[in-house]
């Protein structure tokens, strides 16, 4: 007698196979996820823990900062950091200074950018593109290099202050907020950025508003501007934020005390010897304030506005 094998039948087989590939593809979809999530969690420790840092240290007395550095809950919890802070140095003419700039600066960007960006985007002139890779690439020069050429110009502005019409015998722009304000006016980055908005508007309405013989500055504000909100909550936000954070420049260019800035006015709270961290921290989240608050009204352009940059 010969034995003979039973053979499943193939059916049997292709719906075991079918089964298997399911629950692998199961499997590595959910070890992508859990790793996705992991990274995630790291990520976000990695950004917010330096802040609660220093929110802890605002609120921990002298000894406790050096004792316990490193601890995110204060075991004696104070506000005499924020009370020394805000007293130590004119901290609220250094917040109102630093409010005109940034915001100054950033009507400034959005006026000028815009109207640049409309430019580019929408007319038609000889040499447009050649001044938009001259922008393009201003961007790639770092603006360390560009200091003193702009410091010497605003120096010898004709006919302010104090300056004959050669530029001598005077300040020119500095000491003034202009001295901070103008050399961002039309940012590359701005002009960059709101040509590639305008961009992705049709180029219909401006058709129609000519053939009614609307002018082109009419054209831009009437018609194109206010459908530009949420490119200008991002660039406004961006630009008020760099504003804001400034210290450098203003620390150059302001050389009266009355005129520093909020950054300024923290570097203080730093010698060469010490560091008194406690003030420091307090007044770093006092000045971390106003650009929270930019963005939690601004957020829904915000949003809106990378979710029409992607979607271009």
């Amino acid at each position: 007698m010969t034995a003979t094998a039973t053979l499943p039948p193939s059916g049997t087989v292709n719906e075991r196979d079918r089964h298997q590939q399911r629950r692998r593809a199961a499997a590595v979809k959910r070890t992508k996820t859990i790793a996705w999530w992991v990274g995630v969690c790291l990520v976000s420790v990695v950004t917010v823990a330096p802040l609660i840092w220093t929110l802890a240290t605002s609120l921990k007395p002298a000894g406790e900062i050096l004792a316990h550095s490193l601890s995110l809950i204060p075991q004696r919890p104070t506000i005499d950091n924020y009370v020394q802070a805000v007293t130590t140095v004119p901290y609220g003419r250094y917040f109102v200074n630093s409010l005109v700039l940034g915001v100054g600066g950033a009507v400034a960007n959005l006026f000028f950018g815009s109207l640049a960006g409309y430019a580019l985007a929408k007319l038609r002139f000889a040499g447009r593109q050649a001044v938009f890779f001259t922008f393009l690439s201003s961007l790639m020069v770092p603006s360390i290099v560009t200091m003193i050429p702009t410091f010497l110009i605003l120096r010898h502005f004709p006919l302010l202050g104090g300056n004959d019409f050669s530029g001598n015998g005077g300040l020119g722009l500095i000491n003034t907020y202009w001295a901070v304000i103008v050399p961002g006016a039309a940012g590359a980055f701005a002009v960059f950025f709101m040509k590639q908005f305008f961009e992705s508007l049709p180029d219909e309405l401006g058709e129609a508003a000519r053939i009614d013989g609307a002018g082109e500055f009419r054209i831009f504000a009437l018609i194109y501007f206010p459908l530009t909100k949420a490119g200008l909550a991002v660039l406004g936000l961006l630009s008020f934020q760099a504003g804001w954070n400034n210290f450098l420049w203003p620390l150059i260019v302001l050389n009266d005390p009355k005129m520093m800035t909020v950054q300024v006015g923290l570097a203080g709270f730093v010698n060469n010897y010490t560091t008194n961290y406690g003030p420091l921290m307090a007044g770093t989240i006092i000045t971390m304030l106003p650009v929270l608050v930019v963005f939690i009204f601004a957020q829904r352009w915000i949003i809106e506005g990378i979710a029409h940059a992607g979607n271009k």
